[in-house]
């Protein structure tokens, strides 16, 4: 069993959701392909990430994560942050198809530069379809990684695909528990949003993988239902299925984190996370809770100037109780901050 955090504890707040990116430049190995690069989506990221492509050609992919880390630290609440890394998908043979990979941030570089900080974690990320999965599952444990992310749409993974079984075993051996996105995924140019349903994540549940819905299935819809609602009844059924609230405050999936709140069993297993660099968007803002927030709370929550603070208060003053912002650390594997493996070669 995990031991979660109680209200009055004060474990340390873990950020299980921040993002990075890269170019390529310094020899990360990251992508972005040409066609998200041309996309309106690319500019926003990068300013929410404080960077700028000057800046990644003259000093490297590795400025994204300084700069997350600075702005970690000026957070006067916030420990640390989970970097995840993301894995691109793969062709018929089990290699990364580049063509069809938007965004691809190797393990490598995320275990590498997290360990230049103090209050950065290595997220690491497979695509199961790898030929070598098993093998690149085994280098990020012993990387250091605290936990998988995983993008089905994107990456083109499918949860209930019987032929992962033996991947969720050692997942699950490894007691490194999976992030997984669920609802639907706007952004990127394309997607195969019904690989996000959540109801696709009985398999590795069934076989005792803790599993993270991550954004609470808060947007989109699968049979006729909303995905937060096909979400809502396994978390009865699975007592290793937690669900994170990254990106609930943003405008299109705002309905959604008081419907987890006002859900008994959801409610325990929910965990903090931020979506970083989504909460440093327009698409983040107390203003769009005008119905439920009074003009000097919405007033004092803009002025916050550190986007995991601002993201806080205005997480709080929608309700959030204290234990949920501490309970995500109890989740993660944290043996210590181990050398990643560098055998593999972070271009493939």
């Amino acid at each position: 069993m995990h031991q979660e955090a109680g209200p009055t504890t004060l474990a340390p707040i873990i950020d299980l959701h921040c993002h990075a990116a890269g170019v390529g430049a310094g020899g990360s190995g990251c992508l972005v392909s040409d066609r998200l690069q041309r996309n309106w989506r690319y500019r926003v990221f990068l300013r929410a990430f404080g960077v700028t492509e000057e800046l990644l050609a003259a000093a490297g992919d590795g400025a994204i994560l300084r700069r997350l880390s600075e702005q970690l630290a000026e957070s006067n609440e916030v420990s640390a942050a989970v970097v995840l890394a993301l894995d691109g998908a793969v062709d018929e043979h089990g290699e990364l198809d580049r063509g069809r990979t938007e965004l691809y941030v190797p393990n490598e570089f995320v275990a590498r530069e997290t360990l230049r900080y103090p209050n950065l974690l290595f997220g690491a990320s497979v695509n199961p379809y790898r030929r070598d999965a098993r093998e690149r599952l085994e280098a990020a444990a012993e990387g250091g990684a605290v936990l998988l992310k995983w993008l089905p749409p994107i990456q083109g993974i499918d949860p209930a695909d019987p032929r992962l079984a033996p991947f969720y075993r050692r997942l699950e051996e490894l007691r490194l528990p999976l992030l997984v996105h669920t609802g639907s995924e706007h952004s990127f140019t394309r997607g195969r949003n019904e690989l996000g349903d959540p109801q696709r994540l009985r398999l590795p549940l069934e076989l005792g993988v803790t599993v993270i819905a991550a954004h609470g299935a808060g947007s989109g819809r699968t049979a006729g239902q909303s995905n937060l609602a096909r979400l809502l009844p396994l978390f009865a059924e699975f007592p290793n299925l937690y669900a994170d609230i990254s990106s609930l405050t943003q405008v299109n999936k705002r309905r959604a984190l008081p419907r987890l709140l006002g859900h008994p069993t959801a409610r325990a297993r929910l965990v903090y996370g931020t979506d970083m660099p989504v909460l440093a968007t327009a698409l983040v803002s107390p203003l769009f809770f005008l119905h439920r927030l009074n003009r000097g709370a919405i007033r004092e929550i803009q002025s916050i100037a550190n986007p995991w603070e601002r993201d806080l208060a205005l997480k709080r003053a929608l309700g959030v109780p204290e234990e949920v912002f501490r309970r995500g650390r109890g989740l993660l594997r944290l043996p210590g901050r181990p050398r990643p493996a560098a055998h593999l070669d972070p271009a493939r």
